[in-house]
């Protein structure tokens, strides 16, 4: 991706604008998930009903605590396992953050995306991004620029094209609680592979079998 895209798209990022971008699995719209202002007119766009959260994006683990409270530790196997990659982990958010971004939760989604475009965006951005998929409420998501621009038109200030997204199943998502990590939308990432490698993070050093 050219450094001037990036550099546009960061200029309308900071300016309460909304972003299509390529990631793993489709095109996504990124704003800036500090500004209320920008996630209510993604809310608008997408015809999102406001108690459903969205997903967010970092660039790197140093990111995260722009958007958590806490990292729970029972997700450092998964992350070191599974990041960059289409796994979600649901965790605390800080409480300064848009109740709109959340759903009224308090917490917040996170990944850390393989897409190249994606996380260049991210990291020139300096900071998290949202991640909910191009598409109206209900409908497909975009695979495509050429996709998002017949279903958004103008409403979406830029679009950065990654060529065509492979599509398929989302991201895995997963949560945390007094039993565990649980499955809260199933994905690429099988959770059958989410509990091989907690179940490996849980043997004692040196225990082979």
């Amino acid at each position: 991706m050219p450094p001037d895209d990036l550099a546009a798209a960061v200029r309308v990022l900071r300016a309460g604008g909304i972003v299509a971008l390529p990631t793993e699995t489709s095109y996504g719209l990124a704003v800036d998930p500090c500004n209320p202002r920008a996630l209510a007119a993604l809310f608008a766009l997408k015809r999102r009903p406001h108690d459903k959260p969205v997903l967010t994006l970092i660039s790197s683990c140093s990111q995260l605590l722009l958007l958590v409270s806490a990292v729970p530790g029972i997700y450092e196997p998964l992350m070191q396992a599974f990041w960059p990659g289409p796994l979600t982990l649901i965790m605390p958010v800080r409480p300064e953050l848009p109740d709109l971004l959340t759903g009224g939760t308090g917490t917040v989604g996170v990944r850390l995306s393989s897409h190249s475009v994606a996380c260049a965006l991210v990291a020139a951005m300096g900071g998290p991004l949202t991640a909910t998929s191009a598409n109206l409420a209900g409908a497909p998501p975009c695979l495509s620029a050429a996709e998002v621009r017949a279903a958004f038109g103008t409403q979406v200030d830029r679009i950065l094209d990654g060529g065509i997204t492979p599509g398929g199943p989302p991201s895995t998502i997963l949560a945390y609680g007094r039993d565990g990590v649980r499955l809260v939308r199933a994905g690429i990432v099988p959770f059958a592979e989410v509990q091989r490698v907690l179940a490996g993070a849980e043997r004692p050093q040196g225990d082979g079998r």
